[in-house]
């Protein structure tokens, strides 16, 4: 397809930008940007859980997903109550991908509460908010193992996501918003960093998707995940 934003061809994330967030009181902080669109991840630390785990030896790990409201071309009213289903569904899908990496009884009785704040949303919202929120919860982890809290870290591995859709007949990789709105498929893919699937969530919205093309998503979503890779490193290198 021509004409994709930054000049990219089908296969090519928008430029990923991921810098610790120096100035902020939480354990670890993060600033990640997809092209133009910019969330602001924090791992906050309780020395508590929640209260279905008060009797286990465990620890947890949750998110919470908010997009301001400006965040949009035109104005969304501030979430003072309720979290909207796409919320709520984006929220759980950014803990449930951190907690399957993540050795929750050698965490102890902690928890992590993972805050994604949209600033600017044009597409891509929830896989850079994964992809920011795993390595802010990587950095406050790294900050228990030196302090002597942790013996070592309990991540058993690295993820990133990223986001796969079939526009005008094309599989294109991180689509940004005027994509995003025309994709007759869309699918969101975490992965780890041996390729192994964490999250797949695919909807075709107009016609079934061949297995071929199903595979092909995979494939370049894999492909793609080495960029996010190589851009969480560099960030947590840099803290």
């Amino acid at each position: 397809m021509n004409n994709r934003s930054y000049n990219r061809n089908a296969e090519t994330i928008r430029p990923l930008v991921l810098e610790i967030l120096d100035d902020t009181y939480a354990e670890g902080g993060v600033s990640a940007k997809f092209g133009r669109t910019h969330v602001l991840c924090t791992a906050s630390l309780e020395e508590n859980v929640p209260p279905f785990l008060r009797d286990s030896q465990q620890g947890w790990i949750t998110a919470e997903y908010n997009m301001l409201p400006r965040a949009t071309h035109s104005r969304n009213r501030r979430q003072n109550t309720a979290s909207s289903g796409r919320t709520l569904e984006i929220q759980r899908l950014i803990g449930r991908s951190l907690r399957a990496v993540t050795n929750l009884h050698a965490l102890g009785k902690r928890q992590f509460i993972l805050d994604c704040d949209v600033l600017v949303a044009d597409g891509g919202t929830r896989q850079t908010s994964l992809n920011g929120a795993f390595v802010a919860l990587q950095q406050a982890l790294n900050r228990l193992v030196s302090s002597g809290l942790l013996p070592a870290s309990p991540l058993s591995h690295h993820i990133a996501a990223v986001s796969v859709g079939l526009v005008e007949g094309q599989l294109l990789v991180d689509l940004d918003y005027s994509e995003d709105s025309r994709a007759d498929t869309d699918a969101t893919v975490i992965l780890t960093q041996e390729g192994n699937i964490v999250e797949f969530q695919l909807s075709a919205e107009s016609k079934p998707l061949e297995h071929a093309q199903f595979l092909r998503i995979y494939e370049l979503a894999k492909k793609a995940s080495q960029d996010i890779f190589s851009a969480q490193k560099l960030c947590l290198d840099s803290s």
